[in-house]
């Protein structure tokens, strides 16, 4: 015999529906036999299939301890690693310092180890996601930005629906600073400044085309730079997006003879072998600023603060000129 006290989040449940939930080994057609034949009980009375529970109430189950045994939940996040790299947390957020070369959400090749089924699955090895729970499935962890596969850096995820709604409208109205660190081919004609230029995405090519003149489909895109240092024919690039578009630091530096070292869709193969043959482009969003014009509720503790992932591989290894 076991019992179950009823509690607030299973209040006003029939009891067949709250007996399937609780023991997902019994079959329906024997718990509705164990109803008939009084072996489960209702503070100590017979039950009836449609009773609604109340809290506090108490279900006596005079039934075999097989199916008391809960089978072991099979999640697809299950099969992500649990490598993950957290810059900050709270109750409310999550900022991970996503790796090159992992995808942020799934696509047409990579379905199981991606960023969002990591965060998934660190949260419910800690308790605070269990898709089985209605208390807590109605929201999963969701990611608030995205960064390129091959580009390394700060991802926001949001732990609960209200974080995410406030984060998705702080994105929007740009009142979160994010700051890139890159390696270009060249020297700039200034140390510092802004591009512009106008941008046009190609979906069936999965690129970007950028020009000085606007087109029909073309979006405006500036990009303002910062030159850290020059070395060995390479420049070290602190960034921040003014606009943010697909690819647009990528593309913007390709188009004025700058390419990303590393970058095999807007580079030359010719600079990356001369360079090491890097196989990812040597971009980190590498800085988050929070920086709130308007009323972030929950979140107004995070105005001002800022986070930065401290070691980027590259920007030592470019002042070290071990980048070859």
């Amino acid at each position: 015999m076991k019992s179950f006290t009823i509690t607030d989040k299973d209040a006003n449940q029939r009891l067949d529906k709250f007996l399937v939930k609780a023991l997902p080994s019994l079959p329906n057609t024997l718990m509705y036999k164990y109803i008939r034949l009084k072996r489960v009980k209702l503070n100590g009375k017979r039950a009836e299939i449609s009773t609604r529970l109340k809290a506090g109430d108490v279900l006596d189950l005079y039934i075999n301890d097989e199916f008391f045994e809960k089978p072991e939940p099979h999640y697809d996040f299950m099969g992500a690693s649990r490598n993950i790299k957290i810059v900050y947390e709270d109750d409310n957020v999550l900022l991970l310092d996503k790796a090159p070369g992992l995808l942020c959400h799934p696509d047409g090749n990579e379905y199981v180890d991606t960023l969002i089924a990591r965060v998934k699955r660190y949260m419910y090895d800690k308790g605070e996601y269990d898709p089985d729970d209605s208390g807590l499935c109605s929201f999963a962890p969701a990611l608030v930005n995205r960064i390129d596969r091959n580009t390394g850096g700060i991802v926001i995820a949001a732990k609960n629906p209200e974080a995410l709604r406030i984060l998705n409208q702080k994105m929007k109205d740009r009142e979160l600073t994010k700051l890139y660190l890159c390696v270009v081919c060249g020297k700039l004609d200034s140390d510092e400044g802004i591009l512009g230029g106008y941008l046009e995405k190609n979906e069936a090519q999965n690129r970007v085309y950028v020009s000085r003149k606007r087109t029909d489909n073309s979006r405006e895109i500036r990009t303002k730079y910062r030159v850290l240092g020059f070395l060995d024919g390479l420049s070290l690039i602190e960034v921040e997006l003014l606009t943010g578009r697909t690819h647009q630091i990528r593309a913007h530096f390709a188009s004025v003879g700058h390419p990303l070292l590393g970058d095999g869709k807007y580079g030359t193969n010719e600079l990356n072998k001369r360079f090491g043959g890097y196989k990812k482009q040597l971009l980190y969003s590498y800085c988050l600023e929070f920086k709130f014009t308007t009323d972030a509720g929950i979140l107004s503790y995070l105005n001002g603060k800022r986070f930065e992932v401290e070691n980027v591989w590259f920007r030592d290894a470019f002042f070290d000129g071990n980048i070859k």
